[in-house]
């Protein structure tokens, strides 16, 4: 039995198709003829589009109707086919989607806007008996819900709405299109757009905003119109701007960037996200594989609730003694740090001489991410005792919650403690499907707001059973920030929880733009744990277009990408310099609002490093 439209969408993201129109014209079907009618002429046609976006992991599949109106269909002499036409569209699509019996398929039947000059030619009761018969022909076909997409006008989107409340039982979602930052083709803005719909009326399972903006271009409104509804949102942009090439308007946005983008989208709380103009089954099925795991994540991973016990807490070591790292924080002294990348073989000889040198230059620790991208790699633990024992530096061992349930979690945290490795920093890391083993299974048991509190716990000897634990732990533990969230609000509100979890310092993500920085720690506050930047030199105009379209959380500023693309117009060599150029530039301006940095070695180069620091 399918779970209701409204329900789906409350319970998990959902991923709309993409394009109809791009894919006809793929199929050598030219735009001189009506693509609405082919639902009659080329059912096959249809279905073989809709198949690839069910292939590629679509869960809405949407009718190929968005034109087949009573008037559109005029300008054909095909009025009086209108019932027939959308009638089969929706046959089509549910037949596509009636293949799929593992996953529930929805079919949205799609209504397209009318013109502007309508409301000039007919009366309100004349354009939603208009509405009306479409709605009816299309649910006749067996669709699930509603889609009225790439509407522009505030009043006909009301006359639809009234035009739904013949169909009591049919869902509908609303969806706009802009032609600028804020406006529709008809002037009116997102407040206008995005204003309650009257009571009296039927009301939206969804609204959202889809086609006239790529994926870049629509996320400022998007964050605008949501604060201002209160129901679930969608999100379909186009893929980038059309170029035109030897007569063809071609979209060059590839799967991966747009891919990127829903998932800030998804980061926002949108319920749904798909493709309009220019998208195809390869964006579509890049934005499955880089969303659907996130689906868990909009829900609260369980934190782990400890069992009533009776064993005493003992007294915590003083802070300071527990490692160099917590020293120079607690003494408030500069803390440089050098992100290196635990190699995917076991030969560690490269990973400890690199160490070895940036102790020579000073550096005071070494962070060793746990798995990045859920990647394979060795052992964080193993590399982090290594270095700490053969290269005479501390490590900071990224800790993920990704891989190993409770039991192995705390197993590994008390090894750490058996080999004197006290800097961990948590992080609940990336869905596995995000990586090259889309087969592995999260475990999740808890996040980092969870591992902070077990921590605590072990450094008051109480294991997470409850049980006497003897001697405690000294662990120095910090947490993962990113200034350049989307949904600023909710990364502050998590970043207190973890702060009142008993986390004792926090590293940001990669940070290109200073300003963002300082405008998100004045959000912060008064801070009463110290932070970390992280910094990333930019090797090469190359290195920076592949942080900006590939990296989830990486916002690099325009005028920082037009000195990196200044610089490419005449060697590799001077676009690495102006790259170590803007990294100095950063840490001078932040510096004395930060604790120290965390400066990542591109490709695993340190000299790149050093150079930054000035310690070659």
């Amino acid at each position: 039995m399918q779970k209701p439209f409204k329900d789906a969408l409350q319970d998990s993201v959902l991923v709309f198709d993409g394009a109809m129109g791009t894919e006809i014209y793929r199929n050598h079907v030219f735009t001189n003829q009506c693509y609405d009618s082919l639902n009659l002429t080329q059912p096959k046609l249809i279905q073989r589009i809709l198949t690839c976006y069910l292939e590629a992991g679509a869960d809405i599949l949407t009718t190929n109707t968005f034109g087949a109106n009573r008037l559109n269909l005029g300008k054909y002499g095909l009025a009086e086919k209108l019932v027939d036409i959308n009638r089969e569209g929706a046959i089509s699509a549910r037949k596509v989607a009636n293949q799929q019996t593992e996953r529930d398929i929805y079919v949205a039947g799609s209504i397209g806007p009318y013109p502007v000059s309508v409301s000039d030619r007919f009366r309100d009761e004349k354009i939603i008996e208009l509405i009306q018969e479409q709605i009816a022909a299309l649910k006749d076909g067996g669709v699930d819900v509603i889609f009225f997409e790439s509407q522009h006008s505030r009043r006909l989107v009301l006359l639809e709405a009234q035009a739904m409340a013949a169909f009591p039982e049919m869902p509908f979602i609303f969806s706009y299109a802009l032609s600028g930052w804020k406006k529709t083709c008809s002037g009116e803005t997102i407040h206008e757009l995005f204003a309650p719909i009257p009571d009296t009326l039927p009301q939206p399972v969804a609204v959202g905003l889809n086609c006239g903006l790529g994926p870049d271009e629509i996320l400022e409104p998007l964050e605008e119109a949501l604060k201002l509804v209160d129901c679930p949102f969608i999100v379909e942009p186009n893929a980038g701007i059309p170029r035109e090439f030897e007569g063809r308007q071609l979209y060059y946005c590839s799967p991966e960037y747009i891919a990127t983008y829903a998932m800030r989208y998804i980061a926002l709380g949108v319920a749904a996200v798909g493709g309009c103009c220019g998208t195809t089954p390869e964006h579509i099925a890049e934005i499955v594989k880089m969303v659907k795991p996130l689906a868990k994540g909009r829900r609260e991973v369980p934190v782990f609730q400890y069992h009533e016990t009776d064993a005493p807490e003992q007294e915590e070591s003083p802070f300071a003694e527990r490692s160099r790292l917590a020293w120079k924080l607690a003494h408030r002294k500069w803390v440089t740090t050098v992100e290196i990348t635990p190699p995917r073989g076991y030969d560690l000889t490269e990973i400890i001489t690199k160490s070895q040198k940036l102790a020579r230059h000073g550096i005071d620790a070494i962070n060793l991410p746990d798995g990045p991208r859920a990647s394979s790699r060795i052992s964080s633990l193993v590399v982090a005792d290594r270095i700490l024992h053969e290269a005479g530096i501390e490590p900071i061992l990224h800790f993920c919650c990704r891989d190993r349930n409770l039991i192995g979690m705390q197993a590994d945290l008390l090894a750490c403690a058996a080999r004197d490795i006290r800097n961990i920093l948590f992080i609940t890391g990336d869905p596995p499907k995000l990586g090259n083993y889309p087969n592995a299974t999260g475990v999740f048991d808890t996040d980092s707001v969870g591992m902070c509190q077990i921590q605590r716990k072990l450094n008051h000897g109480v294991d997470l059973g409850g049980q006497s634990l003897s001697p405690a732990t000294n662990a120095v533990f910090g947490v993962g920030l990113d200034p350049t969230a989307i949904d600023r609000k909710r990364e502050i509100e998590r970043f207190h929880r973890k702060i009142d979890a008993g986390a004792h310092f926090a590293i940001t993500q990669p940070v290109f733009d200073s300003d963002c920085l300082l405008e998100f720690l004045d959000d912060i506050g008064n801070c009463p744990i110290p932070i970390i930047a992280g910094v990333w030199p930019l090797a090469s105009l190359k290195n920076a277009i592949f942080m900006q379209n590939e990296v989830p959380g990486v916002v690099i500023p325009d005028t920082t990408m037009k000195r990196m693309e200044e610089a490419a117009t005449e060697s590799r060599e001077k676009q690495l310099a102006v790259g170590i150029r803007i990294a100095r530039e950063m840490i001078e301006r932040i510096r004395s609002v930060v604790a120290g940095v965390q400066i990542s070695a591109p490709f695993g180069r340190i000299d790149i490093v050093l150079d930054v620091l000035n310690l070659q």
